[in-house]
């Protein structure tokens, strides 16, 4: 794939990106500008692999949801190699954007374990498709179906609707 045919398909679809980056990120925007910028860069690197078996912008979603993995993981690592005794963990109101008005939501976004966030986002922030989200996530439709019910039930126990 050449450049110039990468950023044609990238432009459409940068914010969309950081939309779900940052629902992943529950509002931290730096976090979530620096995963989409990773996630630029690994997608244009990998560019020449992209066949076109599916969506460019799920191959593109599947990058950056990788992205957000591997960063959960080295934060979790780092928290453990503190040897802090409990999980140290940062609230959602420190991390997310002040002026932000989603800032109850992402809270409770960020109780959510990494799937149900992810599938939660992506059907709900970024109007995915179960099949979309199942090829972006790895996991089975039935399995994100089940994912999105009880990241509802979640969302609706922390937000207290």
């Amino acid at each position: 794939m050449t450049s110039e045919r990468f950023i044609e398909l990238i432009k459409p679809e940068q914010e969309p990106l950081r939309r779900f980056l940052l629902g992943l990120c529950c509002g931290d925007g730096a976090t979530a500008d620096d995963l989409a910028q990773d996630a630029l860069v690994r997608a244009y690197v990998a560019s020449g692999s992209f066949l076109g078996l599916s969506k460019f912008r799920t191959w593109l979603f599947r990058i950056a949801y990788n992205c957000f993995i591997d960063y959960t993981r080295r934060r979790r690592d780092a928290l453990s190699a503190m040897d802090s005794g409990p999980e140290l963990r940062v609230a959602a109101e420190d991390g997310a954007d002040s002026a932000f008005r989603y800032q109850q939501l992402y809270a409770a976004l960020d109780r959510l374990p990494e799937k149900e966030r992810a599938a939660i986002v992506l059907f709900y922030f970024e109007d995915r498709s179960i099949k979309e989200i199942s090829s972006i996530l790895d996991m089975p439709s039935g399995t994100v179906k089940y994912q999105l019910s009880v990241g509802r039930n979640h969302l609706r126990e922390y937000i207290k609707l």
